[in-house]
């Protein structure tokens, strides 16, 4: 409707100014006498001149209803294109007055319009010749939207360093909104000359990579386990396509690793950067890793790699479930815990199995998962229900976390299962590994129930939280502290 008003006007107008011209013998007898010959005539060639100039306003009105008409945004939220560029509909405007002015020239004036085109094209020669960057860069400006290489809201790279959001494709340049705020304008010639990177198309989903560089000694599948697990747990990593990991090159220094990870949003690639490292050199910390380092500095005596024995008390010490273990405690865990290694795909624990022991992730990423109830459409809560149909994704484990210490402290049967995504390695800490230690200082038990309460309750509130149920009472912890009790008969 709103077009239609749009074009109503000068239809409206151009109708009324043809049958004035229609009637022109009908009026030139009955103005004639009245005003004369000389504004008789006048006046048809006002009507004639406006008839055409309200022929080319409806045209430009009718183009500009075509450049706007598919406004709006898709179904991906990024911001659809107009059915005709700008620049391709600013040109057509000018196109349509142009040709009113010499259509007015040549048939109402009935001037000759040939010495005139003559005369402006060595005019336009001239002007071009001075302005030759300038029109390179409009030509170029008409290609790319034309072509449509990249569209308003696409994410483009031009040149390292220089990237941002395309904002506006105008006569002359092209302007982006970089990530820090700032415009960033660049002719448009500049643009159709060059390569540049356009992260938004076919699709807004990309590939990104992240080199890293470790030591020789450091096995080859240990050094992409580590790097994986990083890229699993980063924030602003598409799932999938799968992120992975791949060698490089093998250089003196080092072996370069390049991990790859998929992402949908160019603004913040940099920040999915940031945290892909952050979790990398987290992970390569707790595996008593360096990156790295030039060879004539390496020369010089690095301390040893931690042992394994190190490796499991640092893992312990830092977990709050053992805070008030003392160092000789800490110490006589770490030596009789148990490593094991574990495919990607295989189930550390299953949930409703009976288990006496916990683990602690030292490489590797798990993710907890529930059975889901009869009744709950698991598709719906579950992040990759599809991968997983009937079964709850609870949440994700890296490098440093822990489970299972309910099956540990209180013997009963396991409450989830835990499935690793990458090949991990685990550390498992049984029932008579912990019961001499309880028994020494029957003390600790206290502390062990009340972090065992907390936890307990912050795994069932989010597994409520997800199947849409009201959030469980705190966890007694006194009644926890009953049960392990009896469990280590203390």
């Amino acid at each position: 409707m709103n077009a239609l008003r749009r074009l109503s006007i000068p239809a409206l107008l151009l109708a009324l100014l043809a049958a004035l011209v229609a009637a022109k013998p009908w009026l030139h007898g009955h103005l004639e006498p009245v005003v004369g010959r000389s504004l008789s005539t006048g006046f048809d060639i006002v009507v004639a001149s406006a008839a055409w100039l309200v022929a080319a306003w409806g045209g430009a009105r009718l183009i500009d209803l075509l450049a706007a008409g598919n406004g709006g945004t898709g179904l991906d939220g990024m911001p659809r294109p107009p059915r005709i560029p700008r620049l391709l509909a600013d040109l057509l405007r000018f196109f349509v007055y142009g040709v009113a002015v010499l259509a007015i020239l040549a048939f109402v004036l009935e001037q000759p319009v040939t010495g005139l085109l003559a005369t402006s094209g060595v005019a336009i020669a001239v002007l071009g010749f001075a302005l030759r960057n300038m029109i390179a860069d409009i030509f170029a400006g008409i290609a790319l939207n034309i072509e449509h290489p990249y569209r308003i809201g696409d994410w483009l790279e031009l040149s390292p360093g220089v990237a941002g959001r395309v904002d506006e494709i105008n006569w002359r340049a092209t302007r982006l909104i970089a990530g820090d705020g700032t415009a960033v304008i660049v002719p448009n010639g500049m643009v159709a000359g060059s390569r540049f990177v356009n992260f938004s198309r076919p699709n807004p989903a990309f590939r990104a990579t992240v080199p890293i560089l470790l030591d020789h000694e450091v096995p080859v599948e240990r050094g992409k386990r580590i790097l994986l697990s990083a890229m699993l747990c980063a924030d602003g990593v598409l799932p999938t396509p799968r992120p992975d990991v791949i060698v490089e090159a093998v250089t003196p220094n080092g072996i370069s690793y390049q991990a790859r990870f998929w992402t949908d949003d160019g603004g913040r690639v940099s920040l999915v950067r940031d945290a892909v490292l952050t979790g990398a050199l987290a992970n390569l910390a707790r595996a008593g890793i360096e990156p790295a380092r030039p060879k004539q500095e390496a020369r010089r005596r690095q301390p040893a790699q931690p042992g394994t024995d190190t490796l499991r008390h640092s893992l312990l010490r830092q977990l709050e479930l053992f805070d008030a273990f003392d160092d000789e405690e800490i110490g006589a865990l770490a030596q009789a815990m148990r490593e094991l290694y574990l495919p990607a795909g295989t189930a550390a624990v299953r949930q409703g199995e009976a288990g006496e022991s916990l683990f602690v992730i030292a490489e590797g990423v798990f993710d907890v998962q529930a059975a889901a109830p009869a009744s709950t459409d698991a598709a719906s809560i579950n992040p990759n229900g599809d991968q997983h149909p009937g079964v709850i994704h609870l949440t994700r484990l890296r490098p440093g976390d822990l489970f299972g210490e309910m099956s540990l402290l209180t013997g009963q049967p396991r409450s989830a299962s835990v499935v690793a995504c990458t090949d991990a390695v685990v550390y498992e800490l049984a029932r008579s590994h912990l019961d001499p230690v309880l028994r020494q200082r029957p003390q600790l038990a206290e502390r062990l129930a009340d972090l065992m309460a907390d936890r307990q309750t912050r795994n069932t509130a989010e597994r409520n939280r997800q199947q849409g149920v009201a959030p469980p009472p705190p966890v007694e912890s006194q009644a926890l502290l009953a049960r392990l009790r009896n469990f280590f008969k203390l």
